[in-house]
């Protein structure tokens, strides 16, 4: 119900009007979609857009973040190779094609991250509260503003990955798996590739550890949850072409490359004193 509430609160310009995208930046976004589509991801990152920023032109690759046309580009080749939605679009008439990708992901992700909330609130505290938190984030008017229909820029899946990944996080520290904070390096990369944001993650994540370990209340699977994520998650951003070697050269990453070396530094400290006593008794 939510994730119905939320796409279709969003689809008021297409009702009203028809099928476009909306602005200066979805435009860009769209464009540099399309010449994915065309000629290929490495051919994108190599793209230099000459009517860009006239007369001077843009080299787009390393310029942009392309989670958001890679996410358009999977959409329209699944759609157009599974055969049971590719007949159902075909007989209702919808055209299967890259615009209107573009025009409807944002509100398609805005349902899925109603759902995304539920699943984070119900880790976090239980399954009444997830249910408002889905409710409310699917009408939300802040959140509706970055993801209607034709509003095709960053923010459409970022917020979603947003939670995704803190969702992995929850479930990395409660379980101590390794998968689990595998995952969440995942989705932190996704997070990473789709848009600027991603700084949020990589502070509040350490700052969480950070209060846990102030609190007396470490554990062995907050150590395997974090470093997993941090090492993974850390190789992983900077193959992002526009964020480089940003990771382990700007300040605002500085904060989970601390607390990373707090853990090894407090593993390391623990297992030579367990060492010691056992070597004592």
């Amino acid at each position: 119900l939510a994730w119905i509430v939320g796409f279709s609160s969003r689809l008021f310009s297409v009702i009203r009007f028809e099928s476009i995208i909306h602005e200066f930046d979805p435009w860009f976004n769209y464009r540099a979609t399309k010449q994915m589509v065309e000629n290929g991801f490495y051919e994108f990152l190599n793209w230099f857009d000459v009517t860009a920023w006239y007369p001077l032109g843009r080299i787009v690759g390393g310029t942009v973040y392309p989670g958001l046309m890679v996410t358009s580009e999977l959409t329209l080749f699944h759609l157009r190779t599974l055969g049971a939605i590719h007949y159902i679009l075909q007989l209702l008439h919808i055209p299967i094609h890259i615009r209107e990708v573009c025009v409807f992901l944002a509100p398609i992700f805005s349902g899925l991250t109603a759902i995304m909330a539920y699943l984070f609130t119900k880790e976090v505290w239980n399954e009444r509260a997830g249910l408002f938190a889905a409710c409310f984030l699917a009408i939300v008017p802040g959140y509706i503003s970055r993801s209607v229909a034709g509003s095709y820029d960053n923010e459409g899946i970022a917020i979603f990955a947003l939670l995704l990944t803190y969702f992995l996080w929850i479930k990395a520290v409660k379980t101590g798996g390794l998968m689990w904070g595998v995952l969440c390096a995942l989705a932190y990369f996704y997070m990473v590739s789709a848009w600027g944001g991603y700084v949020f993650i990589i502070n509040l994540i350490p700052l969480h550890v950070f209060v846990l370990i102030l609190t007396q209340r470490y554990s062995t699977r907050i150590y395997v949850a974090y470093t997993s994520f941090y090492i993974l998650g850390l190789i992983l951003s900077m193959q992002v072409p526009f964020v480089g070697f940003q990771p382990v050269r700007t300040s605002e990453h500085m904060a989970a490359a601390g607390v990373f070396v707090l853990l090894q530094v407090g593993f390391c400290l623990a297992e030579c004193a367990l060492s010691s006593l056992t070597l004592l008794t």
